[in-house]
């Protein structure tokens, strides 16, 4: 059975980005990179919503996978390996080893964990928050950046209840810190 990790940058006061424009938070050096590269290779298939899906079609560019930077490289090979299913009624399509889903993303979660192994990463909070509510998600990565962003689009969505259990914590580059819990009971 597939875990569905939901794993997002977050800064201090559990911001992931300032605005749909303006993401605010400090862009991956090589080490982080390279983590989120492996976790990447990793996977079995992301979930995103349309906004998340929209920022990440940057690493579908052909620049992207013969440009940049080696760890760039690394990430653009690993992101469009990896299957996609996005969410939204808005897209009339999606590209490369992407699937589109218009209608009802717990029942399509639900039967992708049932019929897929491994980690499948989760990115997007109005998704993710649709998906909590629903009891599908196993686990919460929090990588908390040392910025205060002081508004924007938060981690957890408000109204959203959840009781934790604590999995985890690890310093990693940049100041960032790993805090993973999974949901208690």
């Amino acid at each position: 059975m597939a875990r569905i990790v939901y794993s997002m940058l977050t800064s201090l006061d559990g911001y992931i980005a300032r605005s749909d424009e303006d993401i605010g938070l400090p862009v991956p050096e090589t080490e982080l990179h390279q983590h989120f590269n492996d976790m990447m290779r990793q996977a079995s298939a992301v979930l995103a919503g349309r906004r998340m899906y929209e920022t990440m079609r940057f690493w579908d560019s052909p620049e992207r996978a013969t440009g940049a930077d080696e760890v760039g490289r690394d990430f653009a090979h690993a992101w469009r390996e990896t299957p996609k299913i996005v969410f939204s009624t808005r897209l009339r399509q999606v590209g490369l080893n992407a699937r589109l889903v218009s209608g009802d993303a717990e029942n399509t979660v639900r039967s992708l964990k049932e019929q897929t192994g491994g980690l499948v990463i989760l990115g997007g909070a109005d998704l993710a928050a649709s998906l909590a509510r629903a009891g599908l998600v196993d686990e919460y990565r929090l990588y908390m950046h040392p910025v205060v962003l002081g508004g924007g689009k938060p981690y957890f969505q408000p109204g959203l209840s959840l009781a934790l259990k604590p999995l985890g914590t690890e310093s990693l580059t940049q100041g960032v810190t790993l805090l993973r819990y999974a949901p208690a009971g």
